[in-house]
């Protein structure tokens, strides 16, 4: 449902063809909603449909520029007003943590290390991504930077909290004590056999 209101919201800004919606979505939301070439084509023909957007231009080869409606704008604003956004409640990153306890403390570390790394190469994306654009006064450009200062510290936040889950992980390289040696066959993970 949100690819929806992501491409009303982009078409509020300005008109544009389902090519320029999708080299706006490379460049400002992927890292907020990403959608595919066929899911942007997929919704412009639904929203075209419902009469939220209409045809303003054709150009060759087919190339269709798309007008917000009024339709469009309303609904938009709705959905801005009184839908409230849904909480993401699973994080399987988070979960494997939990259980890290399960592996010598050297998996659990490159396990944390490569969060950190890829933590810190989102953020240095993001933010090569904010000079490279030419922000100007529209509201469009207003708020997309402040949604890009939430992924900005998003990461940041990431990138530090890994730094500091290494720092508590037990100096000891084995597995949590629980999975003790007499629960398994000479380490090799299979269970002992019951002599």
């Amino acid at each position: 449902m949100s690819l929806r209101y992501a491409l009303l919201g982009l078409l509020s800004d300005e008109p544009a063809s389902g090519y320029d919606l999708l080299q706006r979505f490379k460049g400002s939301l992927s890292n907020v909603w990403p959608a595919t070439q066929s899911q942007i084509y997929t919704e412009l023909t639904k929203l075209a449909d419902a009469g939220l957007i209409a045809v303003s231009d054709e150009g060759p080869r087919g190339r269709k520029e798309y007008t917000i409606s009024q339709a469009g704008i309303d609904d938009l604003r709705t959905w801005l007003i009184t839908t409230k956004p849904k909480r993401v409640a699973r994080n399987e990153m988070l979960l494997r943590v939990f259980f890290l306890g399960m592996v010598p403390t050297s998996n659990a570390r490159d396990y944390l290390s490569a969060i950190g790394a890829g933590a810190a190469g989102a953020h240095s994306d993001l933010v090569a991504l904010e000079a490279s654009i030419d922000w100007d006064d529209t509201n469009l450009s207003h708020y997309g930077r402040i949604a890009m200062e939430w992924g900005e510290r998003f990461y940041a936040m990431n990138r530090e909290w890994a730094e500091w889950a290494i720092a508590q992980l037990p100096a000891s390289d084995a597995p949590n004590q629980r999975i003790s040696a007499d629960s398994t066959d000479s380490g090799s993970g299979e269970p002992a056999k019951q002599t």
